[in-house]
């Protein structure tokens, strides 16, 4: 397998591809600007693939297809082992299941020569063809995930609760909400790799980050007297695009509810859609496991909606 990093993606093969490139866009169920969302998550994102930091454009010994592969340093440091991320695979219109799986296998013998690693993919659940090509060379599925989003204007809203944003002196305290609140089907809890301790560690890590606003945009945590600060939200904001009516959204990044909290996770997620409200987003975007039915009641009573399905799937040496 060719692994200069000056190999660049396939044009021929990113248009053939460009229906399912399409459904790597955080937002392309909303049909909002499939031009603009194609130019900075699908086919534009692939044509410019191998310029980004740690990005490589790996290419199969046959010359059929190639995989778009990110080293993640952050992931790499933290856990200790070469970690990358695969954003996509191209391949000939008329690549065969078997051809694609023998790339993918000589993928993870590329990656195993540099030493230990760990790799994984979010893959939209319409892109079959990679999905079997993965999981026919090894590759494991790890989540499955479903992507919800709520209109703001069409939410339906309970009484507002007492909510305020998350001090910088409490990002310790949220760390550890966020480790105790343990969900045995998110990607690093599923993950044997992981193991529970470091996959706890790493959703610490994660909360302490956003309400240190490394990565949030707000962090929503509970603010009624005698309530205990045993949950949080947090949010990630993408602004209203010029000139793209209905654009711009509040993305639940990370919420975790404590026992002594029961009943928050609305309140929370309710009280995110009234925040997008005042800052003008017209969506709430809110990703979880296909197994989290809490989740679903809260998506049920507020107005949430089903946009799109992906799975997880992961290898490493």
């Amino acid at each position: 397998m060719d692994s200069q990093s000056a190999v660049i993606p396939a044009a021929n093969w990113i248009a053939t591809r460009a229906e399912v490139l399409l459904r790597h866009a955080p937002t392309h169920f909303l049909r909002q600007s499939p031009v603009e969302q194609q130019e900075r998550y699908g086919t534009g994102a692939a044509t410019r693939f191998g310029t980004g930091v740690g990005e490589e454009v790996l290419t199969a010994a046959d010359g059929h297809s190639q995989w778009l592969l990110q080293h993640l340093p952050w992931d790499t440091r933290f856990f200790g082992t070469d970690t990358y991320r695969l954003f996509t695979s191209l391949f000939e219109d008329n690549a065969t299941t078997a051809a694609l799986a023998l790339a993918a296998g000589e993928l993870r013998e590329t990656l195993a020569a540099r030493g230990p690693y760990y790799a994984f993919g979010v893959v939209p659940a319409e892109d079959t063809a990679l999905l079997q090509a993965l999981t026919g060379d090894g590759w494991r599925l790890i989540e499955t995930r479903l992507n919800f989003y709520c209109p703001v204007a069409e939410a339906r809203l309970p009484p507002r609760a007492p909510v305020r944003l998350a001090r910088p002196d409490e990002a310790i305290h949220i760390g550890r909400v966020s480790a105790a609140s343990r969900n045995l089907y998110d990607r690093f809890h599923a993950d044997p790799w992981f193991g529970e301790a470091r996959a706890d560690a790493m959703l610490a890590r994660y909360a302490e980050a956003a309400v240190e606003g490394k990565y949030a945009d707000a962090v929503l945590v509970p603010d009624e007297p005698g309530v205990a600060v045993d949950s949080f939200l947090a949010i990630g904001d993408t602004p209203a695009e010029a000139g793209v009516p209905g654009s711009g959204s509040s993305r639940v990044l990370l919420t975790a509810v404590g026992p002594a909290n029961r009943g928050w996770h609305l309140k929370l997620v309710a009280e995110t859609v009234r925040r997008a409200a005042a800052l003008s987003l017209p969506q709430v975007i809110m990703t979880t496991q296909a197994t989290n039915g809490a989740v679903f009641r809260t998506c049920e009573k507020l107005g949430f909606r089903l946009g799109s399905t992906s799975h997880v799937l992961a290898c490493h040496s």
